[in-house]
């Protein structure tokens, strides 16, 4: 049994799929778990709930957490932590391997040039310092002995169905609407984006590779990395309209922030979009046969799947 903490997800959707190429015994839990295959196995649950944790985990060979709490600081501080937690026991109690889907915020700010899996850990924001803290957690138990672990890292997300994005949501539904893309503080300076099937695809893969454990991986990212107005000149010519961007500085941020919950969390990320971000997965890419989607196909593909 495989395990997806966090079904419904824009991961945990194709990350279900992709699971079909190494078992049918797939358990999808989430608040309101849908089928993707038909033989998926449903698991309704409230996973800030500590207590039914153990419950969704119980029998699994391999969990995978792909887990997204609302994106306020103050849950992720409160529900984190506890989550984590009772994840780490529950597989250690059933003896099932993670998988835990990770971001970047851990990283020093000086590593966002080029970030890789050796990066300093060392997070510039208060978001940041929970996702320190719960990989470490994973990794701690990991070189304990105790726990078969991996992490999986991202950057940022582009793809179909992903409506809760950066890009699909300031860049594609604006370009949809007629409106202006929006992007932050500099459009001149390069962004990585990781393609979502990619990454789903990429984790499958990882969980079912016995040697992967035990470890840190960044997900397979197109090296070919554009700055933020290429990102978007792709997308209105993939749309066919007028290429037109509005770089909203770090007050204008603050200010729709106070109208716009998810803009509020904003300025303390800041310092992702004030200078070149680029991720690095030549690891990954050294150590197995895979097709990384460019950005050019990536785009096409979003905008094909969400007309």
């Amino acid at each position: 049994m495989q395990t997806i903490l966090g079904a419904n997800g824009t991961i945990g959707s194709v990350l279900a799929k992709e699971l079909m190429k190494y078992t049918d015994k797939i358990r999808l839990v989430s608040r309101n778990p849908k089928k993707v295959n038909e033989s998926d196995e449903l698991f309704p649950a409230d996973l800030s709930n500590q207590g039914v944790v153990d419950q969704a985990i119980e029998g699994s060979d391999v969990v995978y957490v792909v887990v997204g709490f609302d994106y306020k600081l103050e849950v992720w501080e409160e529900k984190w932590p506890k989550f984590m937690r009772a994840v780490i026991n529950a597989c250690i109690r059933h003896n099932a391997r993670l998988v835990f889907f990770d971001n970047v915020y851990l990283y020093d700010i000086n590593e966002i040039p080029h970030m890789t899996e050796e990066s300093q850990i060392n997070p510039p924001s208060k978001k940041g310092a929970v996702r320190k803290q719960i990989a470490q957690m994973v990794m701690d138990e990991v070189k304990a002995g105790r726990l078969m672990a991996l992490i999986a890292r991202s950057a940022d997300f582009y793809g179909p169905d992903n409506d809760k994005s950066f890009v699909n949501e300031m860049v594609y539904k604006n370009f949809k609407k007629g409106m202006r893309a929006n992007w932050f503080i500099d459009a001149d300076k390069k962004h990585s984006f990781t393609f979502t099937p990619d990454a789903a695809k990429a984790t499958a893969l990882l969980g079912n590779t016995d040697d992967a454990y035990n470890t840190i991986w960044h997900l397979p990212t197109d090296k070919n990395v554009l700055t933020g107005r290429e990102f978007v000149g792709l997308f209105s010519k993939e749309m066919k309209v007028a290429n037109k961007l509005f770089v909203m500085p770090a007050w204008v941020i603050k200010i729709v922030g106070i109208f716009v919950p998810v803009m509020k969390e904003m300025p303390e990320m800041m310092y992702q979009y004030d200078r070149d971000y680029f991720f690095d997965s030549s690891k990954f890419e050294k150590r197995f046969k895979f097709n990384i989607t460019t950005y050019s196909e990536g785009i096409k593909h979003t905008v094909e799947q969400s007309r």
